[in-house]
C-alpha cells in the first residue's frame, strides 16, 4: 500500500473517531444546557435579591450555549473534511537533520489531539507553502520561529473523493497541468469552488500578501482573480484571527446573483460568510435626506446602449473624472465665502458679534466641514454661555437656538449646492423641484455624494478593516475617491480592463496611484484558465489582447451563424443545449439588452422547466439554463454559453462579445441576427 493510502486510512480512522466524540459532546452539553433552564425556570423566583446569583446562572448558560456553537462548526469542519481530507503532501528535509517530515495538506488542520502533531496542515499553514511555491530541492519557509531551510525530496498530489483515492502521483515540477485541466475541464456549478487542491505559485503569492495595504490586481478573464481574493481572505481570517473576524470584512460585489454565486467559498473553507453589498446600494442609502430616489447602474447602462447622445457621455464622463473632483474642490473654497450669513447672536443677555462669529468659523473650526462647522461653533458659543453663568440651557431651547444658528447659511440644500457646481461649469441644473420629487439620473448619484462627503461630517466605518472590490474596472475615479474617504483600512481590489461595462475598456492602474498613493501595490495575472484554447483565441481576437497565456486545454470549436430571426435562433438553441443530461449543468443565453433577455425568456420558458431569468432584482444563481444580459453575466462562468445577436452599431457591441464570449467553459455558440434586434412578440 503506497504511503498516501496509508495515510488515508489512519487519518479516516482518527476523523471518524472524533466526529463520534464530537457528536457525543454536543449531545451532553446539550443536555446540561436543557437541566440549566430547567433548573433556572423552576428556582429563579428564589434567587437572591442582589441579583448575582441569577446573573451567574445566565453567564453559566451562556457559556454552555457558545461551547456547543464552537463544537457544531467544529463537527461540520470535520465532516467536510473526511470525505477528503487532504490533496497534497511534501517530503520535506530540514538543513541539519538526518530524517525527513511528511506534510499532508488540506483544507483545514487536524490533529488526534490539542496541542498535537497534525495529522493534516491547513493549506494556509506557513509549512504549506512549500507545496505551491516549490519543486523538488532546495526550499524554505517562513514560520513563527523564523525563516526554516531544507530540502524538498518529494511532493505527492492526491484526489479523494468520498474516502476514496481517485489517484495520486509525485509531481516533480509544479501542480500538474494535466490535473490543472481536469479539474477546470469539471462542469460549471452553481456556486463558485474554492482551489486550494490547484493554486498555482502566483496566485498563492497574492494569497498570503500580508505586506500591501492596497493590493490591486489586473488579471484576465478566467484568470482566477475572484478565487484567490476570496481564498487571501481566508487567508488572513487564518493569520489574523485576534484583530480580524468574519464580520470586519466587507466585499463590494456588483450584483446579488454574484454574491450568491460567490457565497459558498468562504464557508467551505472554514471561514464564515462575510457581509456582501453593492456600492449602488450603500450610496443610495446615504442620500435618502437628499432625494426621494436615484437611477440604479442597470437603468443608465440599458439607456445608454438605446439612445446614443454624444453630449450626454461627455457629460457623464466628467462627472466621474479626476476634473470634476478638482471643480468641486475649486467652487468649495469661493462657497465659504458665498453660502455665509453671519448676524449678531443675543441670548439673555449673552452677545457675540457677527465678526467673532466669522473668526470662530473662518479660523477656529476649519477642521469641521463646512456644513457641519456652524454645528461646532454653536456648540462652543452655547459651552461658553452655560460656563459664564453656570446656567444650563432647556433641550427645547437649544433646538430653537440652533435653528438660528443654521439660518446664517444661505442654503443647506446639497441638491442645490450641487446645482451652483453645475452651473458655475457650464453644464445643465437638475430639476428645483421639492425632496420628495427629486429622482436623481446615474450620471449625478456619487458626484452629489463626493459633494456630501466634503461638505459634511461623515464617519468612517472603522468596523471594516478589509475591503475587497470586485469588478474594479466599472468604478470611476470619483468612485474610488469616495471609497478612499469612507475606508481607511487594507484593501484588496481586483478586475480585468477588458471586461468594462462601458462604452470602452478603462485601466483603472492608470489612476488608482493618483487616489492611494505610495500605500497601494499593482499585480498582473496574465494565464486564463477558465476556456478552451478555441474560445479564448476567439474572444482576445474581439478586443485584439495578446499578452494572455492560456492553459492548453482544448475543446469544441466555437459556432457562428447568422440567422434571420431570434425565434429561429432561440429553436437551434433548444436543440444544441446540453444542461439536464450528464453532459452539463449549465448553459446561458446572453443578450445585450433588459428587452432581448425578457423576450428569449418568455420563449424558451415554453419549452424547457428548467430556465431561470437573472434580472437586477434576482438574488440566486442555479444549475440549468440561465437567461441575462452580458453585463449581469460577469463574473459567473456556465458550460455552455450562447450570446444572442446585439447592436453592431452601439459602441457598447465589442464588450457585450467579449463578456458573452469569456464566460463559457467548454461550448460556444454565437448568433447574428439579421432581423429585429428586438423580440417584442415571440
Amino acid at each position: 500500500m503506497s504511503k498516501g493510502r496509508e495515510h488515508l486510512k489512519l487519518v479516516s480512522e482518527k476523523l471518524n473517531k472524533k466526529i463520534h466524540q464530537m457528536s457525543a459532546t454536543i449531545l451532553e452539553v446539550q443536555k446540561d444546557i436543557e437541566s440549566m433552564n430547567d433548573y433556572y425556570w423552576e428556582n429563579y423566583t428564589e434567587m437572591d435579591q442582589y441579583g448575582y446569583e441569577d446573573f451567574d446562572n445566565q453567564r453559566a448558560l451562556l457559556n454552555q450555549v457558545n461551547a456547543n456553537t464552537e463544537n457544531r462548526k467544529m463537527l461540520e469542519r470535520l465532516r467536510k473534511m473526511a470525505g477528503s481530507p487532504f490533496f497534497g503532501s511534501v517530503e520535506f528535509q530540514y538543513d541539519g537533520e538526518d530524517v525527513a517530515d511528511e506534510f499532508y495538506i488540506g483544507i483545514a488542520n487536524f490533529a488526534e489531539r490539542t496541542g498535537g502533531l497534525p495529522l493534516i496542515y491547513d493549506w494556509r499553514a506557513p509549512v504549506s507553502g512549500l507545496f505551491y511555491d516549490y519543486d523538488k530541492g532546495k526550499a524554505l519557509y517562513e514560520a513563527p520561529g523564523g525563516m526554516m531551510e531544507g530540502e524538498i525530496l518529494s511532493k505527492w498530489q492526491y484526489k479523494i473523493r468520498n474516502n476514496k483515492m481517485i489517484y495520486e502521483f509525485e509531481s516533480d515540477v509544479k501542480i500538474d497541468d494535466d490535473i490543472l485541466k481536469q479539474e477546470l475541464g469539471n462542469n460549471g456549478d452553481a456556486q463558485l469552488k474554492n482551489i486550494v487542491s490547484t493554486i498555482q505559485k502566483e496566485q498563492n503569492a497574492i494569497i498570503r500578501n500580508t505586506k500591501d495595504k492596497v493590493l490591486a490586481i489586473q488579471g484576465a478573464a478566467g484568470s482566477g482573480k475572484t478565487s484567490v481574493a476570496l481564498h487571501r481572505i481566508a487567508y488572513l481570517l487564518y493569520h489574523d484571527r485576534e484583530r480580524l473576524k468574519s464580520s470586519n470584512v466587507l466585499i463590494l460585489s456588483p450584483n446579488s446573483v454574484f454574491s450568491d454565486y460567490i457565497s459558498h467559498v468562504l464557508p467551505e473553507l472554514g471561514e464564515e460568510h462575510i457581509r456582501e453589498m453593492s456600492f449602488d446600494l450603500f450610496a443610495y442609502r446615504e442620500l435618502k435626506d437628499v432625494v426621494a430616489d436615484c437611477e440604479d447602474r442597470y437603468h443608465h447602462i440599458e439607456n445608454r446602449m438605446q439612445h446614443t447622445d454624444a453630449e450626454a457621455e461627455e457629460r457623464y464622463h466628467w462627472k466621474q473624472s479626476e476634473d470634476f473632483v478638482g471643480a468641486v474642490e475649486a467652487f468649495l473654497v469661493f462657497l465659504e465665502d458665498d453660502l455665509m450669513n453671519f448676524k449678531r447672536f443675543e441670548y439673555r443677555g449673552f452677545v457675540k458679534t457677527a465678526e467673532e462669529l466669522v473668526q470662530l468659523f473662518y479660523f477656529k473650526f476649519t477642521e469641521n466641514p463646512l456644513l457641519s462647522r456652524m454645528e461646532a461653533v454653536m456648540e462652543y458659543v452655547l459651552d461658553e454661555y452655560e460656563t459664564l453663568t453656570r446656567r444650563s440651557i432647556e433641550e427645547e431651547e437649544k433646538l430653537l437656538i440652533r435653528d438660528w444658528f443654521m439660518g446664517m447659511y444661505e442654503t443647506m440644500d446639497i441638491y442645490k449646492i450641487y446645482n451652483r457646481i453645475l452651473d458655475a461649469n457650464g453644464f445643465p441644473t437638475l430639476p428645483d423641484v421639492p425632496v420628495e420629487n427629486r429622482v436623481l439620473a446615474y450620471e449625478d448619484v456619487y458626484p452629489i455624494l463626493y459633494l456630501k462627503q466634503r461638505l459634511c461630517a461623515m464617519k468612517k466605518d472603522k468596523n471594516i478593516r478589509h475591503l475587497v472590490i470586485d469588478e474594479m474596472q466599472d468604478y470611476s475615479y470619483l468612485q474610488y475617491v469616495i471609497l478612499r474617504n469612507m475606508f481607511s483600512c487594507n484593501m484588496t481590489i481586483l478586475g480585468d480592463k477588458a471586461q468594462t461595462v462601458d462604452d470602452k475598456p478603462q485601466d483603472v492602474f492608470l489612476f488608482l496611484s493618483k487616489v492611494f498613493g505610495k500605500q497601494i501595490r499593482k499585480i498582473e495575472m496574465k494565464r486564463s484558465y477558465r476556456n478552451t484554447i478555441e474560445i479564448a483565441e476567439y474572444a482576445s481576437k474581439i478586443t485584439g489582447l495578446q499578452d494572455i497565456e492560456y492553459l492548453e486545454r482544448h475543446g469544441k470549436p466555437v459556432e457562428e451563424f447568422v440567422i434571420a430571426t431570434e425565434q429561429e435562433a432561440l429553436r437551434d438553441v433548444l436543440s444544441k443545449v446540453s444542461v439536464g443530461t450528464d453532459k452539463y449543468e449549465t448553459a446561458a443565453i446572453l443578450t445585450m439588452t433588459e428587452a432581448q433577455a425578457k423576450a428569449a425568456y418568455k420563449f424558451l420558458k415554453q419549452h424547457r422547466e428548467d430556465v431561470f431569468y437573472i434580472d437586477r432584482d434576482s438574488s440566486e444563481f442555479c444549475k440549468g439554463i440561465t437567461v441575462t444580459t452580458y453585463y449581469l453575466a460577469k463574473g459567473l462562468e456556465f458550460d455552455q454559453v450562447f450570446v444572442l445577436g446585439g447592436d453592431k452599431q452601439t459602441p457598447f457591441y465589442l464588450q457585450f462579445k467579449y463578456i458573452s464570449a469569456t464566460r463559457a467553459l467548454h461550448e460556444l455558440y454565437v448568433y447574428d441576427i439579421r432581423g429585429l434586434s428586438v423580440m417584442v412578440d415571440i
